[in-house]
C-alpha cells in the first residue's frame, strides 16, 4: 500500500468521525452562500501533492454547534464521547494498522514465491508437466492470462530464468519467471500460518490498545474526575442554591478548593459573593440612613407648616391690632350722627324722623356694618377654597382694610385693575396678600405728613409665561425703595426695617407663602423708572 493510499484512507476516516460527532453536537445547518462565483485568481489553490490535505484542514477548522450534547449531564457527555473514541479508534486501527500489515504479508508470500521458482527453474526448463506443491498454484501462460502489467512483464523478460516479485490476482504474494523456449511461468503462493499470526498480533494490538485506553478512562472516573471535577461542580452548584435564597453556605470552604482552573473559578465566586454581600449590607445601611433622614424631614416639614400657619394668623393679628387705633376714629363719626338723631327722638317723644334723616340714618348703619364685615372676615380663619374671583374686588377690599389706619389715608391708594382679570384663587387669603403689600408701601413713606404726591398704584396685564397666560399684578408706590441690606432678604421672615410697634417683619413672608401655595410668584425690586419700588405677584389666568 502506498503512502497516498495511506493519506486517502486517513482523510476519510476523518471525515467519517466528523459526521458521527457532528450528528451528536451540532444541528444540520445550511451551507453558508458563496461570496464569489469564480475562483479568485491572486491566490490559487495549490496543487495537491502525493497527500492532498485540504480535506483535513477543511474538516478541522469547521466549527461544533450546540446539539445533543449540551442537554446531558458531563457525565453522560464524557460516556459518550469515551465511546464514540473508542469507536474511531478502532476505525482508524482498522484503516491504518490492517492493510499495513496485510502489504507486510503479501510481501513476504512474494518473497518465498521467488525463491521457489527460482529452486524450480531447472525442472521448468525440462519437464514438460508442473510439479504440484502444496499451498501454492504454478501456471504458464502469456500477460493477458496471467494478469500481468506492463511493467511486471517487461522485467521478467528482461531477466531470463531469474524470478521476480508479482501482483497476484487471488491477493497472496507470487512470482513471475521467463523460462526460455517455454514462456512466462506464474508461482502464487500464500502462507495460512503466517496470515493467522499477523491476524493475532492485529487482534492483540486493537485489544491491547483499547484496553489502555478503557484502564485510562476507568482511572479518569475513579480517582481523577470525581475529586477534581464532579465534586468542585457540585460544592458550586450547592452554594449558588444557597445564594439564591435556599439553605446551605454561601461560600466554598477553603480546604474544599483544589490548586487548578476550577480552583480559580471557585475562589473568584466566593470573592464576589463575599463583594455583593458587603454592598447589600452598605446598601441596607444607606436605606436606614435615608428613612431616618426622610422621618427627620418629615418631622420638619410639619413644624414648618405649622410655623408658617402661625406666621400667618400672628401677622393677621399684628394687622388687626394695627387697624384697631382706625376703628375708633371710622365708627365715632357714625356714632355721632346716630347719637344726635336718637338723642333728638328721645327729647321730642312721638316724633318720627324726616325721610332725609331715616335714609341718613341708613347709610351710617350701612357703613358700620360693612366696617364690622370687612373686619370679621379679614379675622376668621377659613378653610382655604380656590374658585374664580375677579382681582379687582380683591384688591379693592384690602385697600378698604388698611384705609381703617388713619395715617394710611394720607397717601393716595389707586385701584387700577381692571374687571375682566379673573384669577383661579382663594379670595379671602389673596386679601391678606394685597393688604400687606399695600400696608408695606404706605409705610414706607414714613411717619406723617407724607410727602405730596404719595400714592400707591395696583395694576394687571396678562403676560405669557411658559407657554402659558398668567396674571401680573404689580403693587408699585413713589417712595424711598427698598434698603440694599435688606434686598437679598426680602422675603426671609423677620427681615424689616420697622422692628417697632409699626413693623413684625412677617409680612412679607406670609404674602410670599401665600402666592406660592396658589403656584404663583411673588417678586420684589426698586424700580427703574422712578424712585420708589415695586411688588409683583404672578398668578396663572383662570380658564
Amino acid at each position: 500500500m502506498t503512502l497516498p493510499s495511506v493519506g486517502w484512507r486517513l482523510t476519510m476516516l476523518c471525515w467519517v468521525s466528523r459526521v458521527i460527532l457532528g450528528s451528536l453536537t451540532e444541528p444540520d445547518l445550511p451551507e453558508p452562500p458563496s461570496t464569489s462565483r469564480t475562483p479568485s485568481r491572486e491566490s490559487p489553490e495549490p496543487e495537491p501533492g502525493f497527500f492532498d490535505r485540504r480535506p483535513l484542514r477543511a474538516l478541522l477548522r469547521a466549527p461544533l454547534g450546540r446539539g445533543l450534547l449540551t442537554r446531558m449531564r458531563i457525565r453522560k457527555k464524557l460516556v459518550v464521547l469515551h465511546t464514540v473514541f473508542s469507536l474511531v479508534l478502532a476505525a482508524i486501527l482498522l484503516v491504518a494498522l490492517r492493510p499495513a500489515l496485510g502489504e507486510i504479508v503479501k510481501r513476504a508470500e512474494s518473497s518465498q514465491a521467488v525463491a521457489m521458482l527460482d529452486l524450480l527453474a531447472p525442472e521448468l526448463a525440462r519437464a514438460d508437466t508442473f510439479p504440484t506443491l502444496p499451498g501454492a498454484g504454478l501456471r504458464m501462460g502469456d500477460q493477458r492470462e496471467l494478469g500481468l502489467g506492463p511493467q511486471e512483464w517487461s522485467d521478467a523478460s528482461a531477466r531470463p530464468g531469474s524470478a521476480v516479485p508479482a501482483a497476484s490476482e487471488a491477493g497472496g504474494g507470487g512470482a513471475i519467471m521467463w523460462v526460455p523456449g517455454r514462456g512466462m511461468a506464474m508461482l502464487t503462493l500464500q502462507l495460512p500460518a503466517v496470515r493467522a499470526a499477523v491476524t493475532r498480533l492485529y487482534l492483540f494490538v486493537v485489544a491491547a490498545l483499547l484496553a489502555a485506553y478503557a484502564a485510562v478512562v476507568v482511572a479518569l472516573e475513579v480517582f481523577v474526575l470525581p475529586q477534581n471535577v464532579y465534586e468542585p461542580i457540585r460544592q458550586m452548584y450547592a452554594a449558588d442554591l444557597a445564594v439564591a435564597g435556599g439553605a446551605g453556605e454561601e461560600l466554598i470552604p477553603e480546604h474544599a478548593i483544589p490548586s487548578d482552573e476550577l480552583g480559580d473559578i471557585m475562589r473568584s465566586r466566593n470573592q464576589t459573593v463575599e463583594q455583593l454581600r458587603r454592598h447589600e449590607a452598605a446598601l441596607a445601611d444607606a436605606l436606614g440612613q435615608l428613612e431616618a433622614v426622610a422621618t427627620d424631614l418629615r418631622r420638619k416639614n410639619h413644624l414648618l407648616e405649622a410655623t408658617q400657619r402661625n406666621l400667618a394668623d400672628a401677622d393677621r393679628l399684628a394687622s388687626l391690632g394695627m387697624m384697631s387705633a382706625g376703628i375708633a376714629h371710622e365708627l365715632n363719626t357714625p356714632l355721632a350722627v346716630l347719637k344726635g338723631l336718637v338723642e333728638r327722638l328721645g327729647t321730642q317723644p312721638g316724633a318720627s324722623p324726616s325721610p332725609s334723616e331715616a335714609a341718613l340714618m341708613l347709610r351710617v348703619v350701612g357703613r358700620l356694618e360693612r366696617l364690622s364685615e370687612g373686619l370679621l372676615d379679614y379675622a376668621r380663619v377659613r378653610p382655604p377654597s380656590s374658585r374664580p374671583a375677579a382681582i379687582r374686588g380683591v384688591v379693592q377690599e384690602a385697600a378698604t382694610l388698611v384705609a381703617l389706619d388713619r395715617e394710611a389715608s394720607r397717601v393716595a391708594v389707586s385701584n387700577e385693575v381692571d374687571e375682566a382679570v379673573i384669577v383661579e384663587c382663594d379670595a379671602a387669603r389673596m386679601v391678606q396678600v394685597f393688604v400687606n403689600l399695600i400696608r408695606n408701601a404706605v409705610d414706607a413713606f414714613g411717619p406723617p405728613p407724607a410727602s405730596p404726591g404719595a400714592c400707591v398704584v395696583v395694576e394687571a396685564r396678562i403676560v405669557p409665561r411658559e407657554g402659558t397666560d398668567w396674571v401680573s399684578i404689580s403693587v408699585r408706590d413713589n417712595g424711598p425703595g427698598i434698603a440694599a441690606a435688606v434686598l437679598p432678604r426680602l422675603f426671609e421672615p423677620f427681615a424689616t426695617t420697622r422692628l417697632d410697634s409699626r413693623g413684625t417683619g412677617l409680612g412679607l413672608a406670609v404674602a410670599e407663602g401665600i402666592v406660592r401655595e396658589h403656584s404663583g410668584l411673588l417678586l420684589g425690586s426698586n424700580r427703574t423708572d422712578a424712585p420708589g419700588a415695586v411688588f409683583e405677584v404672578l398668578l396663572p389666568k383662570a380658564g
